[in-house]
């Protein structure tokens, strides 16, 4: 019988239906495992993380970090668990993170070869947080071997998911997915992103354009007419606005777009080349191209799983 040991960290504020959801979901599986004559039995804990514990006392195969509940707690994780991270890390434990875990995994220092990803929201704090580190919002769950991290506030589903078909296979998670009725399919989190710019980056006049693109992005004009009307140089204007958007002009007019068009295909039943007339495009099949480029959904497909 191979045992997994889990640790599930209950961290200050993190988010108490995952915490006992990741029990839940280990105990179904140990029971759809034992049906099927598959040797393995999944062995969760919720560990708490202050100073009282002590993580050298147990030797653990997984270390689960679940998502934060409206705390900035993750941001600055305390030295005593980065520490017990560390030592379950040395001793072979496999270290997995949702949503704002992955900020914690990241003040571990052992993130910097790996790529991850954490909630679309938080990207930009992370990126200017740590960025030497490779992150990939659209994924919805990266696995690096010893290090595994899913992105939004419910994809410690699909961690746990990740983790109990690596331990049994795919017939036992199937079973799983059909008695919990949860899709176990892969999917992205780019499906469910939202363009949410930077605005506190400190630049004024960068932001007053930003608030002018925001009226104004399905009107055609160039890199050269914005910079004049703003009193910049060509040159000047991409480098500040870059440096405060971590965009480039013209990214930064398609995601204001492309998320109109998201809203768009929401909130009506307008067809796609009159929402793609709408927001700036003449050609809706250039609009298309883009938008499946940015969300990885066609129209249809996205109107499908979000509207009808």
């Amino acid at each position: 019988m191979t045992v997994i040991n889990i640790a599930i960290i209950d961290y200050p504020n993190s988010l108490k239906s995952a915490l006992y959801g990741f029990v839940e979901m280990f105990n179904s599986a140990n029971q759809i495992a034992a049906e099927q004559n598959v040797n393995c039995q999944f062995i969760p804990q919720i560990i708490d993380s202050s100073e009282s514990t002590d993580f050298s006392n147990e030797k653990f195969t997984i270390i689960l970090l679940p998502p934060s509940n409206r705390s900035d707690y993750y941001l600055t994780p305390s030295n005593h668990l980065l520490q017990g991270l560390l030592q379950q890390h040395l001793t072979g434990a496999t270290l997995c993170s949702a949503c704002a875990g992955t900020f914690i995994l990241a003040a571990t220092n052992l993130l910097k070869d790996k790529q991850v990803t954490t909630h679309w929201g938080l990207e930009a704090p992370f990126r200017q947080k740590f960025p030497e580190i490779r992150l990939n919002v659209d994924k919805i769950l990266i696995n690096q071997g010893n290090i595994i991290t899913a992105g939004g506030m419910m994809s410690w589903q699909d961690l746990a998911l990740e983790i109990i078909c690596q331990y049994t296979n795919a017939n036992v998670l199937h079973r799983l997915g059909k008695y919990l009725v949860i899709d176990t399919g892969q999917r992205e989190q780019r499906f469910y992103r939202q363009f949410i710019p930077i605005l506190n980056h400190g630049d004024t006049q960068i932001l007053s354009i930003q608030h002018a693109l925001k009226e104004s992005f399905y009107l055609p004009q160039t890199i050269a007419e914005i910079a004049t009307r703003n009193n910049l140089t060509e040159r000047t204007f991409l480098r500040r606005f870059f440096k405060a958007t971590q965009l480039k002009p013209k990214q930064y007019i398609q995601h204001l777009r492309i998320q109109r068009v998201c809203e768009l295909l929401e909130s009506s039943k307008l067809s796609f080349e009159l929402i793609a007339n709408q927001v700036g495009y003449e050609d809706s099949g250039a609009c298309r191209k883009l938008f499946i480029r940015i969300i990885g959904l066609t129209p249809s497909e996205f109107r499908k799983r979000f509207v009808e």
